[in-house]
């Protein structure tokens, strides 16, 4: 399947931030590769899902109804994101589970992360992520960086 290499980062003056980025060293096998495509099909949901008014349940059915459609609902097992601040997890939760967590709508100017993935036993997994913030022309990347599949 091919080596990988992970790098993150979280902090800077008082304010959390959320950063990973995953490379694979040799080339993946064609099912990896699949996987993938319906995780970043995934994430892009998710962030058109993000305006204000939208409540993080919401965002986080759009990312889990892709992965449905792909037959990896059950490969799903975590939230789509979390907020960030202070602290690198907090509110909003974006996640399926409300009674758990609040589901109050998304305001402009919230930063959380967008980071759905999917885990195959026996093949491996994929997650895509990135901080957004919410705006009123829905969400923008906090970072410049973007996942690609080169061949």
């Amino acid at each position: 399947m091919g080596r990988t290499h992970r790098a993150g980062w979280a902090g800077k003056a008082g304010w959390a931030g959320w950063l990973k980025q995953v490379a694979a060293i040799e080339i993946a096998a064609p099912e990896l590769l699949r996987l993938a495509g319906a995780v970043r099909e995934a994430h892009g949901a998710a962030i058109a899902a993000v305006r204000p008014g939208a409540r993080p349940s919401e965002i986080d059915a759009a990312a889990r109804d892709v992965l449905a459609r792909h037959g990896l609902a059950d490969a799903f097992g975590h939230g789509t994101g979390h907020g960030l601040g202070l602290e690198v997890h907090e509110d909003p939760r974006i996640s399926k589970l409300t009674g758990a967590f609040p589901d109050d709508p998304v305001v402009a100017g919230m930063v959380f992360t967008i980071e759905p993935g999917a885990y195959v036993d026996g093949l491996g997994g994929v997650r895509i992520e990135d901080d957004v913030l919410s705006g009123h022309g829905g969400a923008r990347a906090a970072q410049p960086l973007r996942s690609r599949v080169r061949r």
